[in-house]
């Protein structure tokens, strides 16, 4: 028989209780870029810097914050534009890869991209809202 005080985080009362829901930030604006698996929101149009980039399935944007995401393993990558301290970006809900932040870039003159984030265009949704103006 199992000891159910070596389950981690087992309410003594209730075993078959089921986890919360992660917390997630809703996001206001005219267009919301969503997870495209979920649709939780992940970013503003006005959090973009720059829609210029590669991502591993095609183009992606360079976003200044991404919300409602975990982060992987840090991990040293071979990227377009030279070596970069990189971890994964997860959408909180559905876990799905979107993107990476950029920890560490290597070259000084890839350094603006260090705290940043790229989000790839396949693993994304935009969303635009009708905002009535009175």
């Amino acid at each position: 028989m199992a000891n159910s005080s070596s389950k981690q985080g087992a309410n003594k009362d209730n075993d078959n209780e089921t986890p919360s829901p992660p917390h997630q930030v809703y996001l206001n604006g005219d267009q919301v870029y969503t997870c495209s698996g979920c649709h939780t929101h992940l970013a503003k149009n006005d959090d973009i810097i720059s829609k210029g980039f590669q991502g591993r399935h095609g183009r992606a944007y360079l976003l200044k914050t991404v919300y409602n995401i975990s982060l992987g393993p840090k991990e040293d990558r071979v990227l377009m534009t030279g070596l970069h301290s990189v971890a994964d970006i997860n959408c909180i809900v559905c876990q799905s890869v979107v993107g990476w932040i950029y920890i560490y870039a290597f070259e000084d003159s890839q350094k603006y991209k260090e705290g940043k984030y790229i989000v790839e265009k396949a693993k994304i949704s935009k969303e635009s809202f009708w905002v009535q103006r009175i």
